[in-house]
């Protein structure tokens, strides 16, 4: 082809632009007035393959919502029942014969949440100042130790290192 002079007029330059933007389309792009009278209605592949995606997977989510699945009671602190279940066992195991009246329930019921939140308190303090994460046995012990007086202290780490002994060998 023949390199258009300067004589040319507009008129021969536009032609000659739109001559080779036909000629070779992958060198030079439309402009946006070209592509919207070209491709008014039709959509770009790769437009159409994100909308075909995304109908899989909402039906995959259909299908895992149908699924059923077992309800757990839940067991916040609010929401906890009591620890009156083990009251009669306990004392079974130490006097028989012997029975809790409601009220002496409630009242162990109370105190039992009571040393469980202060231990579970001290040990969350003792780990944080050791810059572990994790609440240990070892942190149990010395939490009991702070919180509890004397001989009572003592007894309830001997019936405790018992408790977890047999809870690693049944296990």
């Amino acid at each position: 082809m023949a390199q258009p002079s300067s004589d040319n007029s507009e008129e021969d330059l536009g032609t000659n632009e739109t001559r080779t933007s036909k000629v070779e389309p992958s060198e030079t792009e439309p402009s946006e007035t070209e592509t919207s009278e070209t491709e008014p209605s039709e959509p770009e592949p790769y437009d159409a393959e994100p909308k075909r995606a995304k109908q899989k997977t909402a039906k995959g989510r259909r299908h895992r919502h149908r699924r059923r699945h077992r309800h757990h009671r839940r067991r916040c602190p609010d929401n906890f029942a009591s620890f009156a279940t083990y009251f009669p066992r306990v004392l079974r195991q130490v006097h028989t014969g012997l029975s809790l009246s409601h009220e002496a329930v409630n009242v162990m019921d109370s105190f039992v949440k009571d040393m469980f939140e202060r231990i579970a308190e001290e040990a969350g303090h003792l780990a944080r100042s050791n810059k572990h994460c994790t609440i240990t046995s070892g942190e149990i012990q010395t939490a009991v130790h702070l919180l509890l007086p004397g001989e009572i202290s003592k007894y309830a780490v001997s019936e405790a290192t018992k408790s977890v002994i047999r809870y690693n060998t049944h296990r």
